[in-house]
């Protein structure tokens, strides 16, 4: 099979994907407005003190767009399973990790991207230093799809479950700890006026290797729950 053609079905995946989620609308909009009211949830918790909202805020953020992220992993692969088509996809002469491949990135694309358009806005909600608040989509342009390739694992291994929803909670929750902790020092670090390289680097480290090798563990896990 030549690059060429493996580089159309990855297009074409990516195309189906993305214009099934746009048809979708709640697909689009319930992690944003999960992600929003969360974070703005806080403030009547914890009182208006500028201080501690800023103390707060990275860890906020991040853990909201976590729980946003894991919100929607579900639905990755489980309609492609109830209609048949993840069959016809393990069937593809394709390479089945370049095509898992194409539908994170539609997943990040449909849910990691309005996270990080509208992170900046929530930052300053919780008074978050001016420094902070332009690390902070940096940050989950770094950590987000990681959390989406992480979770395409956890889901590929989960997807045959009737109610595999609070399985693959438990299976990916602990390899998102690591993301959470940098991204949310590296937010830290910066609205101190510190140098926040190390943290960036790190989260950068975890794109790399994801996406170097989830993609293989998510096809691994889909031929084995299909199976």
């Amino acid at each position: 099979m030549s690059a060429g053609h493996a580089w159309a079905a990855f297009a074409g995946v990516l195309r189906r994907d993305l214009k099934l989620g746009v048809r979708k609308r709640g697909e689009v909009f319930n992690p944003i407005l999960f992600f929003v009211l969360v974070v703005s949830l806080f403030p009547l918790g914890v009182g208006p003190s500028p201080k501690i909202l800023a103390e707060i805020a990275p860890g906020v953020i991040w853990v909201a767009a976590l729980l946003a992220t894991l919100l929607s992993m579900e639905r990755l692969f489980r309609s492609d399973f109830e209609d048949g088509a993840l069959e016809q996809l393990l069937l593809s002469p394709h390479d089945l990790p370049l095509l898992v491949l194409a539908k994170v990135l539609a997943h990040w694309l449909i849910t990691g991207v309005p996270l990080i358009v509208v992170s900046p806005l929530l930052g300053v909600l919780l008074h978050l230093p001016s420094e902070g608040v332009i690390a902070l989509p940096l940050t989950l342009l770094l950590g987000t799809p990681v959390l989406s390739l992480l979770g395409a694992i956890g889901v590929a291994l989960t997807v045959g479950l009737r109610r595999g929803g609070v399985l693959l909670t438990l299976l990916v929750m602990p390899l998102y700890i690591p993301v959470l902790i940098f991204g949310t020092t590296a937010i830290a670090a910066a609205a101190s006026g510190l140098p926040n390289s190390g943290q960036l680097a790190l989260l950068g480290g975890l794109l790399a290797l994801t996406l170097t090798l989830a993609p293989f563990a998510a096809a691994a896990g889909l031929r084995i729950s299909v199976d």
